[in-house]
């Protein structure tokens, strides 16, 4: 069964970055034994993460070692090319949201990590997320970029489950009702 997915975090008032694009407030929450949140669990049940341009260069910025270990697709308009370093790990997509989503379940990627602002708006404007799974961290941003955007239609999810995390974060999954 194909499924779309998505894992992420956001403040209580629904940003998932600052207005100058900061993610430094998701570490608000101490967690000094490094717990993963259900990070881990989550990658497993999946088989290739499908990210916009901006997650992307947001990664690269990290200044780490190339953090994943299943196939990423980067979906951008702009990118001609990646580093070098990361061939075999990544590879430049364009397309409609639905087009793209066809030919990676062609290619035998089935349960795809959805990840980045835009591109889980663009995707829920299509009805093409099938999971959501939501962190949120108990800040107030006030302003920044948001985790939704404008809907040509309601969409109706089901809470599947709800779990807290370091005694703040609460994490909600939802499954779309179809």
């Amino acid at each position: 069964m194909n499924k779309n997915k998505v894992f992420i975090a956001c403040s209580l008032d629904g940003y998932i970055a600052d207005r100058n694009g900061g993610i430094d407030w998701l570490n608000s929450v101490p967690n000094p034994d490094q717990e993963d949140l259900g990070y881990m669990p989550f990658m497993e049940s999946v088989n290739a993460l499908l990210m916009g341009r901006l997650t992307f260069e947001k990664v690269l910025s990290f200044g780490i070692p190339w953090p994943y270990d299943k196939p990423v697709f980067v979906w951008s308009s702009k990118l001609n090319e990646i580093p070098v370093e990361l061939y075999g790990k990544v590879e430049l997509v364009k397309g409609k949201p639905a087009e793209l989503i066809r030919k990676l379940n062609d290619k035998g990627y089935r349960q795809i990590y959805i990840d980045g602002g835009r591109t889980i708006q663009t995707f829920l404007e299509e009805d093409l997320i099938d999971e959501l799974t939501i962190s949120r961290i108990p800040v107030l941003l006030g302003d920044g970029f948001p985790l939704f955007g404008e809907l040509p239609a309601m969409l109706h999810f089901t809470l599947v489950r709800s779990e807290v995390f370091l005694g703040q974060i609460v994490q909600d999954t939802y499954i779309r009702k179809r």
